[in-house]
């Protein structure tokens, strides 16, 4: 799920939430674009995890939008291909692009060095960090409130392994882990757990709404958000000089002003061009 520019503070750039939301249906998953796509080009697949607020959901309707669908759209329309989303849970996308059976991967996936290893990612195009979850009603309102608690996280993410680097410190009495935020939501909702550690930009949108959840606090972890290739594909180097032109020309800014209500800060990955990721 580096330079990272000036942070952001804990809630600036989402005001505003409310008016991005479903103001624009983009695609329903398994989809193509055909503004400008070329017939005989191979549709591109792009794998992601839909129920990923804001990043890739579906609407009542049954359309998927979000931040990173725009993005892929976008992308797919100046290379003149169309571009098919593939729903995969978020573990399967690591091997599902390994194997060759999607092109690519997003879902708010981080740049890590772990995975540059054997993956190649694009340039950023999001910096965020982690965050803690909780309800209202339970009195926790910081992560030393925790000990001998249960808390919840998106298997195999960044988020799930900070938790275990940091069990012992904090005193969780157990870690769950989820495939996606909304059955996590859910659950913490209902009680099953005590606290949910994930990604602060998704968390900070879902909860915008809820009375009874909060986040109360950010987890500062420097990650940084890209599209993720198998070594070596070609396609990296297409779609990261597209990102380049996108941010160059300040479609990216409007992408991020729709769905987070504000432009995105300078010095931040999502305003500024960027290298590539090496390992």
């Amino acid at each position: 799920m580096r330079s990272h520019g000036t942070r952001r503070s804990f809630l600036k750039g989402f005001a505003g939430f409310s008016s991005a939301v479903l103001l624009h249906a983009c695609t329903s998953a398994n989809s193509r674009s055909t503004s400008g796509a070329n017939e005989n080009s191979e549709p591109i697949k792009v794998g992601l995890n839909v129920g990923n607020i804001p990043w890739e959901f579906r609407t009542e309707t049954g359309e998927l939008v979000g931040f990173e669908v725009d993005l892929l759209q976008e992308v797919g329309k100046r290379l003149e291909r169309a571009v098919e989303f593939v729903d995969t849970p978020f573990t399967a996308l690591f091997p599902a692009v390994l194997s060759s059976r999607i092109h690519a991967a997003v879902s708010s996936i981080t740049i890590t060095t772990e995975r540059l290893k054997t993956l190649d990612f694009a340039q950023p195009y999001y910096d965020s960090d982690q965050s803690l979850t909780v309800r209202t009603d339970r009195g926790i309102q910081s992560l030393a409130d925790l000990r001998n608690k249960i808390v919840a996280v998106d298997s195999a993410s960044t988020g799930d392994a900070w938790a275990q680097q940091h069990m012992e410190e904090y005193g969780f009495a157990e870690i769950v882990r989820y495939e996606g935020l909304v059955p996590a939501m859910a659950d913490l909702e209902s009680g099953q757990f005590d606290g949910y550690i994930s990604d602060i930009p998704s968390l900070l949108y879902y909860t915008k709404d809820r009375a009874s959840l909060q986040v109360v606090e950010r987890i500062p972890t420097g990650e940084q958000y890209s599209i993720m290739f198998a070594k070596g594909s070609p396609l990296r180097d297409e779609m990261n000089a597209v990102i380049t032109a996108l941010k160059q020309d300040g479609t990216l800014a409007q992408i991020h002003q729709k769905w987070f209500g504000a432009a995105p800060e300078s010095g931040t990955s999502t305003a500024e061009v960027r290298s590539l990721p090496r390992s």
